[in-house]
């Protein structure tokens, strides 16, 4: 089966939408209890999709679903350690909006929903003309 190649441009653009967009909803609506509990972390496994695809192009659409997945319930399952190196890490605003602060379950429910809207996103909204071959 032949392989995929995903435009760069187009899943750079998206990536960068997604960070701003995650940037914006922090700083303008993050008084709101909902977008701040919920929408930054569909937004961050979003963009983490958005990432592996641009990064690895090549890869089917299900490795990347499962890449992104597994990144972000890592990122996530790392807030469980807490050491003075990594806490420090943490305690800037990079690594604060990277790495989390604490576990929390329901993180893990945001992120799974931010890569199934990244997944239909690829299948769905963007045209198969920028597509090379398959997409699997």
């Amino acid at each position: 089966m032949p392989g995929i190649q995903r435009n760069r441009l187009i899943y750079n653009a998206l990536a960068i939408v997604v960070l701003l967009l995650g940037l914006a909803s922090r700083r303008f609506f993050g008084e709101i209890p909902f977008v701040r509990t919920y929408v930054g972390d569909v937004l961050w496994a979003l963009m983490v999709f958005f990432g592996f695809a641009l990064i690895f192009n090549h890869w089917p659409t299900r490795t990347v679903v499962l890449a992104a997945l597994l990144f972000s319930f890592g990122i996530e399952v790392s807030q469980l350690y807490h050491a003075p190196w990594i806490d420090s890490i943490r305690a800037t605003r990079l690594g604060g909006l990277v790495l989390g602060f604490s576990f929390v379950w329901s993180d893990l429910l945001c992120y799974s929903l931010g890569i199934a809207v990244g997944f239909l996103v690829e299948t769905v909204l963007i045209p198969t003309r920028f597509w090379r071959a398959d997409r699997t």
